[in-house]
């Protein structure tokens, strides 16, 4: 199982790789939305936060 496991991330790391450097503008875009999820998803806790202390 643990070498299942490696031989995974070894295959999700060269994808990454070949994504950057085939296509990195769109590499960075994923990158944008990803990080304004995380972004979006931090703001409404800290506004349902702010609610519930009101």
């Amino acid at each position: 199982m643990a070498q299942a496991k490696k031989i995974v991330l070894y295959l999700l790391i060269v994808f990454v790789l070949y994504t950057i450097i085939t296509s990195p503008q769109r590499a960075a875009q994923l990158v944008q939305v990803g990080f304004e999820g995380i972004s979006s998803a931090a703001q409404g806790v800290g506004e349902f936060m702010t609610q519930l202390i009101k």
